[in-house]
């Protein structure tokens, strides 16, 4: 077994046992299911979806549809814990407003993710896993963990037996989720017709949102979580207040692992050097994108 095998063979019980102790953080005050709470069972299941699909991901060696997954996990967890909370107590509507705006947001983003990827053949940060059973599945476990992380906020308000009226909480949260929603979709969007356009062939996007952040999707996508966990704080309470993990994970994840770092080594490569590439780098924020020029 290759050193890489044993490493990920290593850090696969890590990662489910950090997802079991965000389960058993989020369950406190979940409402449950034949004595089991809610929050966990939607915890569970997002990590066993990621693993159902491994299986012929990993036999015929394609990552077309992981995005995809990613997107179907969220809607399906959301509404598993929408549906199984609802025999305990009735819903409620912050629930309801938190699983709308999670659902619309996986479903765009999956659709966005999977048509890109249909376009382009593969993913080749999948190139070197793809290989290795063992990383290959620590990448969908970790995905297991994002979606469980990235809910919590969510899933805790949606599971949990303390329900309170809409109030100035889930006003100011919507703001700021449409806020993120819209920058994160108008950043898609311009950067796809660039890259559509054949006269951009080779070249790197700084018109539009992109000349005021070199990465405004990723800031429109925690400032969207951010509303989020804004929305849900009225109910929080004990060790669910771990739930606020959820838009740090987020930031964390994007602008310190999978996110900015691999893509501005790819920028790096590919134009590192160039006159105008140096210049935009230089003087665009990295994220926060800035008002004016």
């Amino acid at each position: 077994m290759k050193s890489t095998d044993r490493t990920s063979l290593v850090i696969f019980p890590i990662l489910i046992l950090i997802g079991w102790l965000v389960a058993l953080a989020g369950s406190q005050g979940s409402v449950a299911l034949g004595g089991v709470p809610v929050f966990a069972i939607a915890v569970g299941l997002a990590f066993l979806i990621q693993w159902l699909v491994f299986i012929p991901a990993f036999i015929f060696q394609t990552e077309k549809y992981f995005d995809l997954t990613g997107s179907i996990t969220y809607i399906t967890v959301t509404g598993v814990a929408l549906c199984y909370s609802r025999y305990s107590v009735p819903l409620d509507a912050r629930s309801i407003l938190l699983a709308v705006l999670v659902v619309v947001w996986a479903i765009r983003l999956g659709t966005f993710l999977f048509s890109r990827i249909q376009k382009a053949g593969k993913d080749d940060r999948f190139d070197e896993l793809k290989p290795s059973f063992f990383r290959f599945l620590n990448v969908w476990t970790i995905q297991g963990l994002w979606v469980t992380f990235t809910l919590a906020a969510a899933l805790v308000a949606i599971t949990t037996t303390t329900h309170k009226d809409l109030d100035i909480f889930a006003f100011v949260g919507v703001m700021v989720w449409l806020l993120g929603f819209i920058i994160e979709v108008v950043a898609d969007a311009q950067k796809s017709r660039f890259n559509a356009d054949p006269a951009n062939k080779g070249k790197f996007i700084q018109t539009g949102l992109w000349s005021r952040s070199r990465h405004p999707n990723y800031f429109g996508e925690i400032v969207l979580w951010i509303g989020i966990a804004i929305i849900a704080l009225p109910v929080l309470q004990g060790w669910a207040w771990i739930a606020l993990i959820s838009p740090l994970f987020v930031a964390i994840l994007l602008t310190r692992i999978s996110g900015i770092p691999l893509l501005q080594k790819k920028a790096d490569r590919n134009w590192g050097g160039q006159a105008d590439y140096e210049s935009y780098k230089k003087n665009t924020p990295v994220l926060i994108p800035k008002l004016w020029k």
